[in-house]
């Protein structure tokens, strides 16, 4: 440890640490006078470690340093706050917002803004707009993501976690700070590009630099057509995430509340996607246990992610039949709502709206791929995000924390079982996965019901789960730099698995590109995804059925309608096919 002084407190911080990460070290600190907060625009753990904006500065023993690449040492003294360091923050502020479109009324990211944030701290409040003939297009060539390089503050999060965490690179920069060019790196717009639409780059912009396309109006004029009967569905990660949105903590469960706003917000029927995961997995395990025993392709590869499975098509063209043909829970979903719901309903396929709420920006691109319409119309016609729901239920006025925690999702598709609720992180669907696999291979209940060694946030993990004296080699790999590395190794035979989970973003869909919005500070602070993800492991460790094979209403689907899981209904309903990109 060191012995330094901040605003003339005494503090003993990690020895070599950076000022900046010093100051995260006071923030953990009970006594509320004694943290200390350090400004960031451009820093982003593990994404980007040296913050150039400029607003990341202190005084050290006299000096105007930047806080996120001094090291600390015996004695020093560090002042957060002085005139001079606020005088460089504020020149350091006027600088970007000189090429920043300041239409903040209308951004979608107004109020979860970094740049923002501060602004407002530091006494900014009518400065002139941009010209107009200084002004770029927007970018609108991809059907998931808006780029406007006019309110890009040249950080480089996006970059950094294209290349090096998704492995994709289809966000480039040439020159230096704010001159620095950022564009996608083809000429033709991102949708040109090799983007996978997994949306990381949306969930580390600190502005509104890249962002969703906004559907909620879409949604809002599906729900006024009286001719409409408005289905939505709700995504097993948006529950932990939602809340954030309305100012609750990070890893609130919010599932009942959600049930009742979307309720009142005047859809037809509230389901919960919960039902299409357990339905994933009887089509998946039963898949699985086929290719085991008619030797077929393995490992055999989840195909729930929509990013995972576009990159796949663009730098793993010779590995895809080793993706399951299952479509994802939500398309599952979608098409059992156009086809079985619409039966029981007595509502023509065609008037039915489906909307989805996911945790995921590439469930937007899902939607409008071949093979993903069932019921001969297409499965789902409307993907939101947790962010766009958020706005929605805002827009109607509906407080969720008014909302009765204990309201149900409607029958016979509101109920999904434990296993189906941990799919929103990195891990989960292999472990509801195994749960029926298990007892599928060995024809009887067995005792192992939490597979704790595929859990956690590690980039890659490996197991192999005994199965009646039979061992089942299992990996898992969130984040598409994992996955590289992951199939590099099956591919050069170093590893050998029968099964495989691929989620494309870091932590799994609980940290996917359409989650809220949290600063640099709270992800130095704590890991927001593991947070998330251990409310989905509470609900699961709290549900009365944990199997998915367990699930009343999936058993009753397959016996009323599908048949069997696998069955010539269930893939011409449930299973979809892949294309090289």
């Amino acid at each position: 440890m060191t012995a330094i002084k901040i605003n003339d407190r005494d503090y003993c911080v990690t020895k070599g640490s950076t000022i900046l990460a010093a100051s995260f070290e006071t923030q953990k600190l009970a006594q509320e006078p004694l943290q200390v907060r350090i400004p960031t625009l451009y820093y982003l753990k593990g994404v980007v470690d040296i913050d150039e904006s400029g607003v990341c500065v202190v005084e050290a023993d006299g000096e105007i340093v930047n806080a996120s690449k001094v090291r600390v040492k015996e004695g020093m003294e560090i002042r957060t706050m002085s005139e001079p360091v606020i005088a460089a923050r504020k020149e350091a502020l006027a600088k970007i917002l000189k090429k920043h479109n300041k239409s903040c009324i209308y951004c979608f990211r107004s109020s979860s803004c970094e740049l923002q944030t501060l602004l407002h701290e530091y006494g900014f409040t009518n400065e002139p707009e941009l010209p107009m003939k200084d002004l770029e297009e927007l970018d609108l060539s991809s059907k998931v993501l808006v780029r406007d390089n006019n309110k890009c503050i040249r950080c480089k999060r996006c970059i950094n976690i294209c290349a090096k965490m998704q492995a994709v690179s289809a966000i480039t920069c040439t020159g230096e700070g704010m001159e620095a060019e950022i564009t996608p790196s083809s000429p033709k717009g991102l949708a040109a590009a090799s983007c996978v639409n997994c949306g990381q780059c949306v969930a580390v912009c600190p502005v509104g630099a890249l962002t969703e396309k906004d559907q909620t109006e879409e949604v809002k004029a599906a729900l006024e057509d009286p001719e409409k009967y408005v289905v939505v569905q709700v995504a097993p990660a948006v529950r932990a995430a939602l809340g954030e949105t309305y100012e609750f903590p990070i890893g609130v469960d919010v599932e009942g509340r959600i049930a009742e706003a979307l309720r009142d917000a005047g859809f037809d029927k509230v389901f919960d996607t919960k039902f299409g995961a357990d339905l994933t997995i009887m089509e998946e395990a039963n898949e699985l246990i086929e290719r085991m025993n008619e030797d077929g392709v393995l490992p055999m590869i989840t195909s729930c992610c929509p990013g995972w499975i576009k990159y796949a098509e663009h730098f793993y063209p010779d590995m895809i039949d080793n993706i399951s043909s299952c479509k994802s829970p939500h398309q599952m979903q979608g098409a059992i709502i156009k086809s079985y719901i619409a039966q029981k309903e007595g509502v023509a396929k065609e008037n039915i709206v489906t909307v989805s709420v996911m945790p995921c920006t590439a469930k937007k691109f899902e939607i409008t791929r071949d093979d993903e319409d069932g019921a001969g119309v297409p499965d789902v016609d409307i993907v939101i995000t947790t962010n766009e729901l958020g706005k929605l239920l805002k827009d109607f006025e509906i407080q969720l924390e008014a909302m009765n925690p204990k309201t149900q999702f409607d029958d016979p598709l509101g109920f999904g079982t434990g296993a189906g609720v941990i799919f929103g992180t990195t891990g989960g669907v292999m472990e509801a996965a195994l749960r029926t696999a298990a007892e599928m291979i060995s024809g009887k209940a067995q005792d192992a019901l939490e597979y704790k060694e595929v859990r956690g946030m590690n980039g890659i993990k490996e197991a192999a789960i005994d199965i009646d004296g039979k061992a089942i080699k299992v990996a898992v790999a969130s984040g598409l730099a994992n996955a590289n590395a992951l199939l590099t190794k099956i591919k050069s035979g170093e590893a050998d698995y029968q099964f495989v989970e691929i989620m494309a973003c870091p932590g799994g869909c609980v940290n996917g590109g359409g989650q809220p919005h949290q600063p640099a500070a709270v992800h130095a602070m704590m890991d927001v995804p593991a947070e998330r993800a251990a409310a989905l492991y509470r609900n699961d460790a709290n549900a009365t059925v944990r199997k998915s094979h367990e699930n009343a209403s999936v058993k009753k689907l397959y016996d009323e309608f599908l048949e069997k899981p696998g069955s010539k209904k269930a893939h011409e309903l449930l299973h979809t096919t892949y294309v090289i990109r």
